[in-house]
């Protein structure tokens, strides 16, 4: 380490702290002492507040994200490389394990790297454990791409785009990170993946990471400048998430929603295939137009082919072959905690309101994501009528104290209202 450049770095910092704009040079010297853990969590936290303070304008959120790309590995693969993110939140909606297998039987490379749960009961990550291993380096996911065409893996373990970890770090104690934060993160994340054609999913609700459309548009637009200033071709699903699509909650019961979906049940949850579907649909319909012959053609159509006539769940079975998993895996045996409760309407009615954060404060106490077998089931979704006693969901916990403290909980917390 030179002493020029953490001073380098240090000037930049003061320079941010007085409101003025940084060039690429600037930002680099501070990304590149970050990522190498030279900087310090003071200096580190600085920057952080100053960013949050005085903002960055269009053109230094670029040079953020590409700083950050610039001090870290990358995954290197050709062609077109399919790609999904969701802004997330919203607990049991675990479309990227339907979306995966679909894309890569439409024969486009996704390397989906995805996250454990920060704050929700189970992220991508935990739930795809549950039928694979998920840590993996970057050349292992390489080859893992190169023999099933897609994964599904755990992005934390690969150190892309180091020094936004770092910064993510110093922020959790006031858990401050802005907008703006939260979009240099995740395309320094998808730019350092070797993403080309990429679906960002934004759900908008009350009980929502992001609660008002008006905030969805300014990430939108946020998104797509950055997409673009990377040669990165994007569509942005902006959408209206008054529920969880799912039933199931917490990994094990996550996971049977996906393969019931897979499978075709007739028991499966609908509205997580509709979205899982529509998301598939636009990135295909991304990724035709720019492969010779197929530009055109209707993405959600080809998807829904896909799904039914049981070419995803075939793939799916071969990403888990691939990942080290059992290909044969029966998940419908599967099953969630040993103790359970069955949560009663106290009043007829219909359900009027379902509250995705106090799902989550619920299923953090029984144990998600740690416990696989624990979680919530929704016996009941919106818009559905219930007479008094009907049971509106059921929990579950491998620890019957864990279970003990969600059924006082939910006593107090008013995960369903029924109207």
């Amino acid at each position: 380490m030179s002493t020029h450049s953490k001073q380098m770095a240090v000037d930049a910092i003061k320079k941010k702290l007085t409101g003025k704009a940084l060039s690429y040079n600037e930002i680099f010297s501070i990304m590149d002492e970050i990522a190498n853990q030279r900087l310090g969590p003071v200096l580190t936290t600085y920057f952080a507040a100053a960013g949050f303070t005085e903002g960055f304008n269009d053109e230094e959120l670029y040079f953020l994200a590409k700083a950050m790309v610039d001090t870290g590995p990358r995954l290197h693969f050709n062609g077109v490389v399919a790609d999904k993110h969701s802004t997330g939140g919203v607990a049991g909606t675990r479309t990227t394990m339907i979306l995966v297998p679909i894309i890569a039987a439409a024969g486009f490379q996704i390397p989906k790297t995805s996250s454990r749960a920060i704050t929700s009961p189970a992220g991508t990550a935990d739930t795809m454990e549950v039928v694979a291993p998920v840590t993996f380096s970057p050349k292992q996911i390489e080859a893992i791409v190169a023999r099933a065409g897609g994964c599904i893996v755990w992005g934390g373990h690969l150190g892309l785009a180091p020094a936004d970890d770092v910064i993510i770090q110093v922020e959790q104690p006031l858990a401050f990170e802005s907008f703006d934060k939260i979009i240099v993160s995740i395309m320094a994340k998808k730019v350092a993946s070797g993403a080309t054609h990429v679906v960002f999913d934004v759900p908008v609700g009350p009980t929502m990471k992001i609660s008002h459309f008006k905030d969805a548009e300014v990430i939108a637009r946020k998104f797509t400048f950055l997409a673009d200033k990377f040669g990165m071709k994007v569509v942005v699903d902006m959408n209206e998430a008054l529920e969880n699509a799912g039933r199931g909650i917490g990994p094990v019961l996550e996971t049977r929603d996906v393969f019931a979906v897979l499978a075709q049940d007739p028991d499966r949850p609908l509205a997580l295939e509709a979205k899982a579907l529509r998301l598939a649909g636009k990135l295909l319909s991304l990724c035709f137009a720019d492969t010779k012959g197929k530009e055109g053609m209707d993405g959600e159509k080809v998807a829904r082919e896909i799904l039914v006539s049981g070419q995803a769940m075939k793939k799916m079975r071969e990403i888990i072959k691939a990942q080290g998993g059992d290909p044969d895996i029966d998940v419908s045996r599967m099953s969630p905690g040993r103790y359970r409760h069955e949560v009663k309407s106290m009043r007829g009615g219909r359900v009027a309101r379902i509250d995705n954060r106090e799902i989550t404060v619920v299923c953090r106490i029984l144990g998600c994501p740690t416990d696989k077998r624990a979680g919530m089931y929704l016996n009941r979704k919106l818009e559905e009528t219930v007479d008094k006693g009907d049971i509106l969901c059921t929990i579950y916990s491998s620890d019957k104290w864990r279970l003990a403290e969600a059924v006082e909980t939910m006593k107090n917390v008013r995960v369903y209202t029924v109207e």
